[in-house]
């Protein structure tokens, strides 16, 4: 048996595996840390959250940690979302491989709710207070065989209201396998938030936001081009084994010059949530665009939210 079929079986059997996990695992629709589904870096944002199967980029360890182990060299990013109304998020991560042993990257990302008025039961206004989310990551990425990547990702998650808290311990697990050829294509599958949470806000402990991710990235041939699609929520209960499969995002990456790249997305989970009366508008598509210098990237999306508004994030990425 040659290395080609042997490293193809293993992946198959990772992805069979972590599918047996998704669906023997309970989903809740309230799960707490909602913040660890949100979409991080520019880029990803841009191209619809399908990241799952993207190489060198320090910012897919958020989305599956075996792709730390694809990254050139040392990489460090750092962003900045914009959402609705006063609620700001934020991130930065950084990774390197270090030889024989692995590739490590650390990351945290937060989401600052804004201040509130604190009131009495007659409504008189007696201060302020604040809410908000912090996870910080450690990930670690292997390469066992040629072409096959290997990684976890621990998380310690805090959430704060006022005086009260929460926190959480979460483990990501993933695997990406690259298919060389006229037509390179990627295979990701991540497990992401497998976890319990330590201290509850209240005296009954909530899921945390499980998700099973699988995706795809093809280069194809004399285009410059990088098309992804993923699937999400693979472990939620649906009526059909064909509804589980609608929580789907598409992205796309044009190469216009050297230090210019276009991106589009569509999240079709996103736009059929976000149906608002006879239209949706926009919802579900998002768009951005990157600036490569020789050792910055800086990256911009815009993400539609329909009639509810829109989300802008910055991305500044460097490798060192």
């Amino acid at each position: 048996m040659n290395t080609t079929t042997s490293c193809s079986q293993k992946i198959i059997s990772l992805a069979v595996a972590f599918l047996f996990l998704a669906c023997s695992a309970r989903a809740s629709d309230n799960s707490t840390y909602e913040f660890l589904r949100s979409d991080v870096s520019a880029r990803s944002a841009a191209m619809a959250g399908s990241f799952v199967s993207i190489q060198n980029d320090i910012n897919t360890m958020f989305y599956n940690p075996a792709a730390l182990a694809t990254l050139g060299q040392p990489q460090a990013s750092f962003g900045f979302t914009k959402n609705l109304l006063d609620v700001n998020a934020g991130y930065a991560a950084y990774g390197q491989e270090y030889n024989g042993i692995g590739t490590f990257g650390v990351g945290v990302d937060y989401v600052n709710y804004g201040s509130f008025d604190r009131t009495d039961d007659l409504q008189n206004v007696l201060g302020t207070f604040s809410a908000g989310d912090f996870a910080m990551l450690l990930g670690y990425a292997f390469t066992p065989e040629e072409n096959l990547n290997l990684g976890v990702t621990g998380k310690l998650i805090y959430s704060s209201i006022a005086e009260a808290h929460s926190s959480a311990l979460a483990l990501d697990a993933g695997a990406l396998y690259y298919v060389p050829g006229p037509n390179p294509l990627t295979l990701g599958i991540s497990i992401l938030n497998l976890g319990t949470q330590l201290n509850p806000y209240l005296s009954t402990r909530e899921s945390l936001p499980l998700d099973i991710k699988i995706g795809a990235t093809i280069k194809p041939q004399h285009l410059p081009l990088l098309l992804s699609i993923n699937f999400h929520r693979l472990n939620e209960q649906q009526d059909s084994f064909f509804q589980r499969f609608k929580a789907f995002s598409i992205g796309g990456e044009f190469t216009l010059s050297k230090p210019l790249r276009f991106r589009f997305g569509f999240h079709n989970e996103r736009r059929t949530d976000l149906n608002l009366g006879t239209t949706n508008g926009m919802a579900g598509f998002s768009l951005g665009g990157g600036l490569v210098l020789q050792t910055l990237r800086f990256d911009y999306a815009y993400v539609s939210l329909g009639n509810i508004g829109s989300v802008n994030q910055l991305t500044v990425a460097m490798n060192l």
